[in-house]
């Protein structure tokens, strides 16, 4: 009988087995055994009887780092300014980059415009589709113009049958969607299995390494909005990219959740037409296009990586009778608000324990830096007393971290957020007193209003203490 080729291994505790089980014998867990290569059995001879190789190394002496010659690596532009920020200035030849995002949101047609243009400049380029059919693709490649419909396909789940024909073609990039489809013949698991997937994506590593290919992972996501499959798959690929939004709205967002090559601050705003993805050079413009002075809204002077951003938070405040009162958010952290609530009914703010509280980021964009603390703070407040945010005849901005104890805590990059403030012709920043120093030439202009504490921000956002009353 034929030896087995593969095993099953414990992801907890590392027992091995040869056959599936739904508890792992040795941790006791459930469903833990994934299916993986068998290695080769070891050499029981004697290392003096041994070939040389067989088990034993030459050893190698370490080189300082001073020593190291540096690489010049020459990035491919993806002829999308968005794209390429986020990745840090371009693919970089021979790396791995793995692209996860809700059915649907626009992960293949990002891919699609971005190997037209590559195309285009005259590097060879291939685009894998596990998903669809050669003629589908061809469907959607027609919207996106002539150049799309260079891109060659091969519409192909055989693992075997992509690196035969990557190792005929050596494009320059390479997209697969995606990864879940494919499958290795080495193994018995079903496509999108733990095995299947470690599998496929390591071979799919090594072509990219030796050939200098750029080759980009398309993934699916679960229902939780997390990359699905092995966590290790994460921590193989160079640079993992989260592209984001909601279907029923135009705009979308692109981050990066791990870069080698790059910063993982930056973020890349496109909106979605009947042509394609366009991206979005001054994405605080469309998100401004809507905000007023009304109670409950307060603009947000955030930072996105190197590139400053304004975008309107809105809050509602209903009372209700329902235990617990219900915190629902949108672009911001759910846990986050619940903090600033408490802080809020402690420092001089409304107690709204009796009551329910919308919080939302305007055109689906998600804040997570602290900055955005002073704005919620702010809009719950303006909402829960129906009073607007004093702002000059225009929408008042803010940005600042909020500490437990009340005080607004210092932020990077203040004279960029005022300065874009400026542009768009705000006239009053709440901000933190601590960051005054870092933007002295922009507040000389009289637009940035300082304050050391929450309730010092909410005296000077809502016109005096005069006139508070909770929700």
């Amino acid at each position: 009988m034929a030896r087995a080729q593969t095993s099953f291994a414990c992801t907890s505790c590392g027992q091995a087995s040869l056959r599936w089980m739904g508890r792992c014998p040795g941790c006791g867990e459930w469903n833990t055994l994934v299916e993986e290569k068998a290695s080769a059995p070891k050499d029981a001879r004697p290392a003096a009887r041994r070939p040389r190789g067989a088990g034993q190394a030459e050893p190698r002496k370490p080189v300082a780092l001073a020593e190291v010659a540096p690489a010049e690596t020459e990035r491919l532009r993806t002829g999308s300014d968005e794209f390429d920020r986020v990745l840090g200035g371009g693919l970089v030849p021979g790396s791995v980059v793995l692209l996860g995002g809700s059915p649907g949101i626009g992960k293949s047609t990002l891919m699609s415009a971005a190997l037209a243009r590559i195309q285009g400049a005259g590097r060879p380029t291939l685009y894998v589709s596990g998903e669809e059919s050669a003629a589908q693709v061809r469907l959607r490649a027609e919207r996106l113009g002539e150049a799309a419909l260079a891109v060659p396909v091969l519409a192909e789940t055989s693992l075997d049958v992509v690196l035969a024909s990557l190792e005929q073609e050596r494009p320059s990039a390479c997209v697969i969607d995606s990864v879940q489809t494919l499958w290795s013949s080495d193994l018995t698991g079903a496509p999108g299995s733990v095995g299947q997937v470690q599998e496929v994506a390591a071979a799919l590593e090594r072509f990219a390494r030796e050939a200098g290919c750029a080759m980009i992972l398309v993934g699916h996501v679960t229902k939780e909005g997390t990359l699905a499959g092995p966590r290790v798959l994460e921590h193989a690929v160079d640079c993992v990219l989260q592209f984001e939004g909601e279907r029923e709205r135009s705009f979308r967002t692109l981050r990066a959740l791990k870069n080698r090559f790059g910063s993982t601050n930056e973020i890349g705003v496109f909106e979605m037409r009947a042509g394609g993805l366009s991206e979005v050079a001054d994405p605080s413009d469309r998100f401004l296009r809507d905000a007023d002075l009304v109670p409950g809204s307060c603009v947000l002077c955030a930072m996105e990586g190197t590139r400053p951003l304004l975008v309107e938070v809105q809050a509602l405040v209903a009372s209700t009778e329902v235990v617990p009162p219900r915190r629902v958010t949108g672009g911001i952290d759910r846990n986050r608000l619940s903090m600033i609530l408490a802080v809020l009914a402690r420092h001089g703010g409304p107690s709204l324990g009796s009551a329910d509280v919308f919080v939302n980021v305007a055109g689906g964009v998600r804040i997570e830096e602290p900055g955005a603390d002073l704005a919620v703070a702010l809009a719950v407040a303006s909402a829960a007393r129906e009073d607007a945010l004093v702002g000059g005849g225009g929408p008042a901005a803010c940005f600042g971290e909020i500490g437990l104890t009340g005080e607004l805590r210092y932020v990077a990059h203040a004279d960029r957020r005022l300065q874009e403030a400026a542009r768009f012709g705000v006239e009053r920043v709440v901000m933190p007193a601590r960051c005054v120093d870092d933007s002295l030439p922009v507040t000389r202009t009289g637009a940035a209003v300082p304050a050391r504490t929450l309730a010092e921000a909410l005296d000077a956002a809502l016109g005096g203490s005069a006139g508070r009353r909770a929700a």
